[in-house]
């Protein structure tokens, strides 16, 4: 037998399968941890960089004069106050002399000063809003690239809120807060991420390998004692693991099946032994025969030739049926009368040795089965009757409980030793080895009769009849409820 190889057993590939569910599982894990990395760092740079703007707006607000802004000077905090027409009002020490470095949020253009109810009023395009100075409660953000020294530049979360001077005059309040060092942390996680997840994958392939491993070692050993095994020692059976696992299942279910085969493989063996056995005899009847009539023609014994020939016709029928039903060969079921069956078959047995009286109800009794099958069943238990009923036998049909049908056989013979009654079932069984074979036949007819009745999905039972003698009773599901 040719042995899978490494790559492609069933090792292999669970080792690769839970290796690529894993890294599928860990990229899609480090997207996510990434991603939210860098809008955690990102929301943190708009909430340092509006925290920084709406201060210079308070201070704007509150009527500092714009040379005399407190403005952060580092360089990771560049901050501009612009006026509606883009000129820088006030700078960071970064940002002196150098343009606006964002234009996203430019305040209104038209501002001027009104009375209305005795109450200083400052009207913005179509809102009016009163002229006391004042700071904007929403801010916008955006991504700006400061240019820096050398033509070089960084990135910013820029802020930028509106803001009214005392004298009503609103300005755009920018400020930034470097995201270099946000990014340089998401890219220090990515890089730890690709350079962690080979090896993790690593480990979980190589644990995967050993952990499968060991638990297909016991599957190895059952089928390695399974090739030994069909070697010819059907006696033998497979390693069973101790713990309580599919694998050990397995060995379990393997090993009733071994006991199950080596059982046929008996049971045939047997079969032929009992099947030569039994045709031996009337063969080397035949053979007598006709050398003796070849020398002596006028002994010649014809109806003696007629009974053998007969014999060797029914134990080939009988052997054929066996042979068919242990290939589980399926039977045709139909709806049928088995009293009516019953009826037929007994007419035509006027010849029998002891004569037979039937109880047999004038209405249907309906099973479903096979006619076939159910009349060779009958025959069976009435011919096995007829060789040990010493004056009478009986066969009745009779419903049990509504839900059954039972058919009995009895006869006034010696009966059935209780130890005997389950072996008499098995095949070339007889009980009287002492009678000849020719009265006895060949100890099939109660074989093939309990093999049909448990196609039939029914029962034999054999007991004591009331006068003496054996009952035989078959019992079988009733097709309607009576």
């Amino acid at each position: 037998m040719r042995r899978p190889c490494w790559w492609g057993s069933v090792r292999a590939r669970t080792t690769l399968a839970s290796t690529a569910v894993v890294a599928a599982a860990l990229v899609a894990a480090g997207i996510a941890v990434l991603t939210a990395l860098h809008r955690h760092l990102v929301d943190g740079a708009s909430l340092q960089a509006e925290v920084t703007a709406r201060e210079i707006a308070a201070q704007v607000a509150a009527g500092t004069t714009l040379n005399s802004l407190d403005l952060p000077d580092a360089q990771n905090q560049p901050v501009q106050v612009v006026s509606p027409e883009g000129r820088v009002l006030a700078a960071g020490r970064t940002l002196r002399g150098a343009p606006p470095f964002a234009d996203f949020a430019r305040a209104p253009r038209r501002t001027f000063l009104a009375r209305t109810d005795g109450n200083r009023y400052r009207h913005d395009d179509d809102r009016v809003i009163p002229a006391r100075g004042f700071a904007t409660t929403t801010a916008r953000f955006e991504d700006v690239r400061v240019p820096g020294s050398g033509g070089s530049g960084h990135d910013f979360r820029v802020a930028a809120v509106f803001a009214t001077t005392r004298r009503g005059h609103t300005v755009t309040v920018y400020a930034g807060a470097s995201l270099n060092t946000d990014r340089q942390a998401v890219a220090e996680v990515r890089r730890v991420m690709l350079i962690g997840l080979p090896l993790l994958l690593a480990v979980v392939g190589a644990m995967t390998w050993l952990v499968t491993g060991r638990a297909l070692r016991p599957v190895e050993g059952i089928r390695a004692e399974l090739a030994e095994i069909m070697k010819g020692d059907l006696s033998r059976r497979v390693p069973e693991p101790v713990s309580r696992d599919e694998v050990a299942a397995l060995a379990a279910t393997t090993n009733a099946t071994l006991a199950a085969l080596e059982e046929a493989v008996v049971r045939q063996r047997r079969l032929v032994a009992d099947a030569s056995h039994e045709l031996r005899s009337p063969i080397a009847s035949l053979r007598t025969q006709l050398e003796v009539a070849r020398a002596h023609p006028h002994l010649l014994e014809i109806d003696g030739l007629i009974d053998d020939t007969l014999r060797l016709e029914r134990l080939g029928a009988d052997l054929l049926l066996l042979a068919r039903l242990d290939a589980g060969e399926e039977h045709r079921t139909e709806p049928l009368d088995l009293a009516e069956l019953v009826r037929l078959e007994l007419a035509h047995r006027a010849a029998d040795r002891v004569p037979v009286r039937s109880a047999i109800p004038d209405g249907p009794v309906m099973v479903a089965g096979s006619r076939t099958q159910l009349a060779r069943i009958l025959r069976n238990l009435v011919d096995n009757a007829q060789r040990h009923a010493a004056s009478a036998m009986h066969v009745a049909v009779h419903h049990r409980h509504g839900r059954q049908v039972v058919l009995d056989v009895t006869d006034d013979g010696p009966g059935v030793p209780a130890s005997d009654r389950e072996r008499i079932f098995e095949r070339f069984v007889r009980l009287d080895d002492a009678r000849s074979r020719d009265a006895g036949g060949a100890g099939l007819g109660l074989a093939i009769a309990r093999d049909l009745v448990q196609r039939h999905g029914g029962r034999i039972e054999v007991g004591d009849a009331d006068g003496g003698g054996a009952r035989f009773t078959v019992t079988l599901a009733a097709l309607t409820a009576q």
